[in-house]
This record gives structure tokens, sequence and C-alpha cells, in this order.
């Protein structure tokens, strides 16, 4: 069975993960992509004279990338890792779908891997979320009840922008970890992103809307970490942004409820995390009324599938 251009776009996040990789093994200590909206900041490009003229964007469903410096410089991610491999077709393909681990053609995925410490239950179809909603909560913490339903994008936008940066900003200057805490508590807004409330209690959920937060706490390297967890093979990243702390990672992926319950997932993902990344994660994420808060973040990520209008 051939691998196709489709097959690949559809594991690469519509080819931004293959600019990553390629740019990774010229750059392997720098933050190669830093994805706005439907574009990458200038990144540099090695295929020239190395200086950030690169420009990667998102058209019709496609990762595309040209260059400031040379106009005849342009193309698809395909094009651009073919100058890396000099490889043609489906020998390219081929290369990619082994270098970027994909495991196309292989019948695998979360639910039916083989772990000496979880037995998940047979899989079955995936239900489909397009945008999923969730329940958000002006500051203080200690305010339970919602002010609104939100959604994926809503969230992504408040983070880029700077209506979090000040309150942000403030709690990083404080190095006392009590007096951090109750910043935190009194001044940031917060979600609950596996659902919908009437107040913050598992026991007042009214929809699951089958996301999982994982938070990771005091990450020595995070730029390393978001890489690994976007190219990760059985999880795809709805959203990612660094901790209002900034030694953190909140990611959010999507779980299939037919498979278990939110505690049972959350449990088989801790332990998939660390079996493969060799991290522990905060176990508060098994409560499926976890506070998120929302810090400021210029650099937050979001699934590209929902900036494509």
């Amino acid at each position: 069975m051939e691998i196709t251009e489709k097959d690949i776009l559809d594991k690469t996040h519509y080819g931004l993960d293959i600019y990553a990789y390629v740019l990774r093994q010229f750059y392997p200590n720098e933050i190669v992509i830093s994805l706005s909206g439907k574009k990458c900041k200038p990144a540099r490009n090695p295929f020239l004279t190395g200086d950030y003229t690169l420009n990667i964007y998102n058209r019709d469903w496609v990762f595309l990338y040209d260059d400031t410096s040379d106009p005849d410089f342009k193309g698809n991610p395909f094009d651009f890792a073919g100058m890396h491999y000099k490889l043609p077709g489906q020998d390219l393909l081929v290369k990619l779908n082994e270098d970027l681990h994909l495991n196309i053609c292989k019948d695998r995925n979360f639910y039916n891997r083989k772990m000496e410490d979880i037995t998940l239950p047979e899989k079955k179809e995936k239900p489909k979320t397009i945008t999923p909603k969730f329940s958000f909560y002006r500051r203080p913490v200690k305010n339970t009840v919602p002010e609104k339903e939100i959604n994926l994008i809503e969230i992504y936008n408040l983070v880029k922008s700077e209506s979090y940066k000040s309150n942000t900003n403030g709690l990083r200057g404080i190095t006392d970890k009590d007096e951090a805490r109750a910043y935190k508590a009194q001044y940031f807004d917060y979600v609950t992103f596996s659902g919908i409330f009437s107040k913050r209690s598992d026991k007042a959920l009214l929809k699951h809307s089958g996301l999982l937060t994982i938070d990771f706490d005091h990450i020595p390297d995070i730029e390393s970490l978001k890489q690994s967890l976007l190219q990760d093979e059985y999880f795809e990243t709805e959203i990612m942004f660094v901790s209002p702390s900034g030694n953190g990672l909140k990611w959010v992926i999507p779980i299939d409820l037919t498979q278990g319950s939110h505690d049972f997932l959350f449990g088989a993902v801790a332990a998939y995390i660390r079996q493969t990344y060799s991290l522990e994660v905060d176990k508060s994420g098994k409560d499926i009324s976890r506070a998120c808060f929302l810090p400021y973040d210029d650099n937050v990520y979001i699934n590209p599938k929902y900036l494509v209008s």
C-alpha cells in the first residue's frame, strides 16, 4: 500500500510538522517555528542564506512556503523536505513516515497499543468533535459559577492577546510559593476544559467536551517538550500553552469517552506519558472540573484545523 501526500498532511498538521522537523536538523538548539494565526513568524532558511526570510503559511489546508529574499523560492512541505532529503516521490513519503514516526499504514493507535500496565477496551469509531465548548469563569478561583460557554478558538485569542499579560508578569515576579499561589487564585480567569458545568464541581457536569488537560510542571526545556508533544504518534494537540508560572506546560488533547471514563483515560494517558516521556503529570487532571488558569502566551499553539476558514 502506497503512502499518499494526504496521508502525510493529515498526520503532520497540514505539513507544519515537516518544516519543523527539517529545520531542527539545521538548528537543533533553536525555536525553529512559531505559529501565529494562519502563518508562522519568519524563520531561518537553511537552503539560502540562513537568515530569517522564510515564510510559512496556511493556504487551503496546506502549509506553503516562500522567501522574502528570493521570489522563486516557494513551494509546499514536500518540496521543502525534498531539498533536505534529496529524494523523489514515494521514496520521500516513506522517509517522512519513518523519520517523523507517523506510523501510516500500520494498524496502531493509542487505544489498541499494548502496555503492561494498561488494558483498554476494544477500539470503537472515534466521535468527531468540530469545535469543543466548555465553561469560562471570571477570577477569583473561589467563584465557581461560570460566566459563559467558550471554545478553543476564543481561548487561543484570549491567551495570545495582552489581556492577561500584566497579571502573568506579576505572578512570575513573585518568588514565594505561597504568595504566588494566592496571587494566581485571586487574579486569573480560568476554564474547565473538560466540560460545561452549572458550577465548578464534578457532580455539576452538564456535558463533557471530549478534552483532557495534562499539566506538566517544572519543565527545564519547555520548547523541546512542546515539539515532542506536537509530534506524538497517538494524540493530536488541540491547544497548548505555557502555564502562568512560566515553568510548566498545559497540553489539551482529545479523548474517546467510548473507551472508558474520564478518570480511567486520564490514568491511561498519564501512564503512557510516564513510559514514553519519562515525565509525571499533575494528578489533579483526573478531576473533570479541574480549573485551568489562563495566562498570556504569544506563542500559544492551536491545532491549525481550527484556523482554516
